[in-house]
């Protein structure tokens, strides 16, 4: 049987009657007004015709459609936000089940808890956290589904002062691939819960995640954008790793984009954007951010005393990026490798080449490195680079040179973030998972999904 045909629902294996009468939520087909919206993912150049898409009303629902999938052979495709790099969002002629609608929270302020459900956006949980003064850290996008984020771990503003987004779980609901939802955590199926803290959607779909909530009010954020140039990329790195815990920072050097508060003469121009976020007091966050505004006169600067989840701008709805892009962690960024950086960008003809530079440490790597399946905790940073373009006959150019950029800044192992993974192979995927964690998320896949039903992401298949 061919993949097409394996993947595909046909009308000997489902009943769309049936369907509707068992599902609280909705039941999307390709004859359905709405449909072309509903299989819309973040990133273009993805264009999958899911046969049916279920938005689950709650878990019940998704328990019914991981049978059905289960029962007819078809492929499943899970989504949360829909931002999968490599388009592990939708399918060609499988079930999308989206958990869109599933936005319950309940917030315990007494005991700095959280019920989420994993249909909730970054934004819309930390919008919702931050009226009692609190948050769980994510990731750098409001619009993010906290579901694939936590999944993999996330990597976001709080990082540094709260570790990593899987830092923050204390337990989870998850739907596995017999159709059973288990409640999970270090006690409760232990082995379970340390897959799902880094080891993506292999396991099942999560429809609830418990958090601990942070006492972060208002902090000194927002972006300062600096001249692009070695010197400039070195020091900052240095800063931001001198740094006070309090304070993460997310720097990407670009092409500036026509951004109303940049002077003209900036647009087409290389530039570093550092986003700055120091959560704590707001006085020592000025006196931690005015080294920064030191380095160099700054282009725009608007760090500022805000509530947390402004450092979340609003997206436009019709911006959905065409990107080649790469991953890894580095150890440092010497003035050979900011040369590098600044001598590739303007390399590139695309629309916006770019490298970003995520300083690591503090709290994130106080976790011991077997503790979850996130295995990188030692490493010093993240550095991502990508080539955002408009032409699909493009493509294998800017994929070429993101690879020759990447290699050029590799340092031994570079490891990677499952998160920002593309369709890249399964020796990459080997990279996010090194060593034991390897061998352990197999074992752990074949007890819980033994046919590996969850297939469509950065895939552990399980252990013989």
């Amino acid at each position: 049987m061919s993949r097409d045909n394996q993947n595909t629902v046909t009308a000997d294996k489902i009943s769309l009657s049936q369907l509707r009468s068992a599902i609280k939520g909705q039941v999307i087909t390709q004859d359905d007004a709405g449909y072309d919206e509903a299989r819309a993912v973040f990133y273009g150049g993805i264009d999958r015709r899911p046969a049916v898409i279920v938005r689950a009303a709650d878990a019940t629902d998704v328990a019914r459609v991981v049978s059905l999938a289960r029962d007819s052979g078809a492929e499943l495709a899970i989504r949360s936000g829909g931002h999968s790099v490599a388009g592990y969002s939708t399918t060609e002629g499988g079930i999308l089940l989206d958990l869109s609608l599933m936005k319950g929270l309940e917030i315990d302020v007494e005991n700095r808890t959280a019920w989420a459900e994993a249909g909730l956006t970054a934004g819309e949980y930390t919008t919702a956290a931050s009226a009692h003064g609190l948050a769980t850290g994510f990731g750098d996008t409001g619009s993010v589904g906290i579901g694939g984020i936590t999944l993999g771990g996330g990597v976001g503003y709080l990082v540094r002062k709260h570790g990593l987004t899987i830092d923050s779980l204390l337990a989870a609901e998850i739907v596995t691939a017999d159709g059973a939802l288990l409640s999970v955590d270090a006690n409760t199926h232990p082995d379970l819960f340390w897959a799902i803290r880094g080891g993506g959607g292999n396991f099942g779909v999560v429809t609830r995640f418990r958090f601990r909530l942070h006492d972060v009010g208002r902090v000194v954020g927002g972006m300062l954008i600096l001249p692009a140039t070695p010197d400039v990329i070195t020091a900052l790195v240095a800063e931001a790793e001198a740094a006070p815990e309090e304070l993460s920072m997310i720097a990407n050097i670009m092409t500036a984009p026509p951004m109303r508060f940049l002077p003209a003469e900036v647009h087409g121009k290389m530039i570093t954007m550092a986003m700055l976020v120091y959560a704590g007091d707001v006085d020592a966050g000025e006196r931690a951010v005015a080294p920064f505004r030191a380095l160099a006169t700054p282009i725009a600067d608007m760090v500022r005393p805000m509530p947390y989840p402004e450092i979340y701008p609003p997206e436009p709805e019709d911006y959905h990026p065409v990107a080649a892009s790469r991953t890894m962690f580095v150890d440092a960024v010497d003035h050979g490798a900011a040369e590098l950086i600044v001598n590739s960008l303007r390399a590139s003809n695309a629309q916006i080449p770019a490298a970003q530079i995520r300083v690591l440490g503090g709290a994130m790597a106080r976790v011991p490195v077997d503790a979850t399946a996130f295995a990188h905790r030692q490493r010093r940073m993240m550095v991502n680079v990508a080539a955002i373009y408009t032409q699909p006959d493009e493509a294998a150019i800017h994929e070429a040179w993101v690879t020759d950029f990447a290699s050029g800044l590799r340092q031994g192992d570079t490891g990677a973030y499952v998160n920002f993974l593309g369709d890249e192979g399964v020796a990459r995927i080997r990279e996010a998972y090194p060593g034991a964690t390897w061998d352990r998320l197999a074992a752990i896949k074949a007890r819980y999904d033994p046919t590996n039903l969850f297939r469509l992401n950065q895939n552990i298949p399980p252990a013989n």
